[in-house]
């Protein structure tokens, strides 16, 4: 029998299916498993001749999957791989193999992604976009449009394709201690940018003053004071109040915000912010 070799056309099929489609039919119950069956169709469908072959191998990937999707495509690459060499008789590799590596890998790619996608690149590239959008500029969301895609499309696209290269041999490296001291260090890299970020674009300040009467200068200046303890203080505190209540109080992030709100309109109203409104 002559060995199965999946084409280069169809491996671009599968990356774009699940660069495209990896949030299909997205729900609490299977996450990303429909996005996971649309990019592994093509490679089932020219590996296997026959619809049964074709579906016994496809309910391989009806199993829950869920990880960081930028750097899961990696995952996606590793299986299409095993399903080649399932497909030329490899005995070794079975539904039991393919799900193992999938659920053992789920967590160190989505600890490794989301430190360093969503904690790190993400906002460095936002913070060099708002900066361009000083004024109002377009300028600043073009850049994060194209930059953003760009770098997704094409680090994508390279994790699948080493993925599929490497095939179980990556394994090894996401869930061993070199993947945890990258997990480890990222974080704290991206813990750093977060707060990088939240004192630059955050810039929280109270008008709190008091003077006596018959003066016009005031004797206290609340900002004066906070600024000669903590610069930046009142910004940290409401970064660290908004963690507390997501991370803590399970709150979604649209009710944090109807909560900061709520404590804008109150501290306006008690003389505590400025809007710096002018009328």
């Amino acid at each position: 029998m002559a060995t199965k070799k999946i084409s280069k056309k169809t491996l671009t099929k599968s990356f774009h299916h699940w660069y495209y489609g990896h949030l299909t039919c997205f729900s609490q119950e299977h996450m990303q498993t429909f996005g996971y069956l649309t990019s592994m169709l093509p490679i089932v469908e020219e590996l296997y001749d026959t619809k049964e072959e074709q579906a016994r191998s496809m309910h391989t990937y009806t199993a829950f999957f869920n990880t960081e999707p930028q750097l899961g495509t990696l995952v996606v690459g590793i299986t299409a791989g095993l399903e080649e060499a399932r497909a030329n008789g490899a005995e070794a590799v079975n539904d039991e193999t393919i799900n193992g590596l999938r659920a053992g890998l789920m967590g160190p790619v989505a600890g490794i992604g989301d430190s360093l996608v969503v904690g790190t690149l993400i906002p460095v590239i936002l913070g060099i976009s708002m900066g361009l959008s000083n004024g109002g500029s377009p300028i600043g969301a073009i850049f994060y449009i194209l930059v953003w895609n760009l770098l997704a499309y094409f680090g994508m696209r390279f994790a699948y394709f080493k993925g599929y290269e490497l095939g179980d041999k990556a394994v090894e490296f996401l869930v061993g201690e070199q993947g945890q001291a990258i997990r480890k260090s990222v974080g704290i890299v991206g813990g750093m940018v977060i707060g990088a970020v939240a004192a630059t674009w955050v810039p929280i300040k109270t008008a709190f003053q008091l003077t006596n009467p018959g003066e016009k200068e005031p004797y206290l200046v609340l900002q004066d004071k906070l600024d000669g303890v903590y610069p930046g203080l009142l910004t940290a505190v409401f970064i660290v109040f908004c963690w507390w209540l997501m991370a803590k109080k399970n709150l979604s992030p649209i009710k944090v915000m109807l909560i900061l709100v709520v404590i804008a309109f109150l501290g306006v109203l008690a003389g505590f912010f400025n809007p710096g409104l002018q009328y």
